[in-house]
């Protein structure tokens, strides 16, 4: 029986690639992390840009303490079992009005994991409507063939490359992920998906969590790393990330700094051009 997401979740995420949503975070909760974020942008040029994006628990406490929240890793247990690491995390924020979109795409396509078990936990941290830019899947895609993508390169593609799926798709096949702040949708590394501009008058501010199972491996990079958040590590592919005592502490940021470059090779691996967008 599962410990938080119902039987209909459960056979939704395994059938068609996604579940939502589910709650895991409180009004109050959502909006201390906003504030901290804002708070953040503030002092550093508005933004959290480049490869900031990327493993930002390693910089940020709240995030390390959100990829360990126990609503959160029930709902994951749920649906990869008691052993779970996360293996990345990444901000996805969009300002009103901004052209900012992410095309469809396959993450299993670019990130160099053997196995197709990841599961990306998509937490709103502010209102993610159809109007703001929320997310929206093909089900059923994680059970296709992996599809063909070319590298497009456009500056408003959120995407390291602009990477986009060849094929048409058609919208009557696809489904909208709205979420409330503090809520979080799942899929799975291979379904395709995709998210509009911003056409609200707020920012949709999102960040997306990536948990896996120990026996994935990162077959691309040369080194990786993944923070072992329950159970156990029955396989040792990664190194494992230290907890983070404060925001921006020195040693972790070095970490940091080494652990996204390397990601950051991986998305990139075989590009013909690096946009620096991670």
């Amino acid at each position: 029986m599962p410990k938080a997401l119902s039987d209909a979740q459960v056979a939704q995420y395994h059938d068609e690639g996604y579940c939502f949503p589910h709650r895991v975070l409180d009004a109050d909760q959502v909006a201390d992390i906003r504030r901290q974020i804002e708070a953040y942008e503030a002092e550093n040029d508005g933004k959290i840009a480049g490869q900031k994006r990327n493993k930002s628990h390693l910089l940020f406490k709240w995030l390390d303490d959100l990829i360990r929240n126990d609503e959160m890793l029930d709902c994951i247990e749920d649906l990869i079992g008691p052993n779970i690491l996360c293996w990345n995390t990444l901000f996805w924020i969009k300002e009103p009005g901004a052209k900012s979109y992410v095309g469809w795409h396959q993450d299993s396509r670019y990130w160099g994991l053997t196995e197709d078990k990841l599961v990306t936990a998509w937490v709103a941290l502010s209102e993610a409507s159809v109007e703001a830019g929320c997310m929206r899947v093909l089900p059923g895609s994680h059970r296709r063939e992996a599809l063909e993508h070319e590298d497009r390169y456009n500056d408003d593609n959120m995407l390291t490359r602009g990477q986009e799926i060849s094929e048409t798709i058609n919208d009557a096949d696809t489904v909208y992920m709205p979420l409330r702040a503090g809520e979080v949708s799942f899929h799975n590394i291979k379904t395709a998906h995709e998210s509009g501009a911003n056409m609200s008058q707020d920012r949709r501010i999102g960040v997306s969590l990536h948990f896996i199972p120990p026996s994935v491996a990162q077959v691309v990079g040369d080194w990786d790393c993944a923070a072992l958040v329950r159970g156990q590590d029955t396989h040792g592919h990664f190194e494992h990330t230290p907890r983070v005592p404060a925001d921006l502490d020195p040693d972790l940021v070095a970490y940091h700094t080494m652990a996204s470059s390397k990601i950051s090779e991986v998305l990139y691996h075989g590009a013909d051009q690096k946009l620096g967008k991670l």
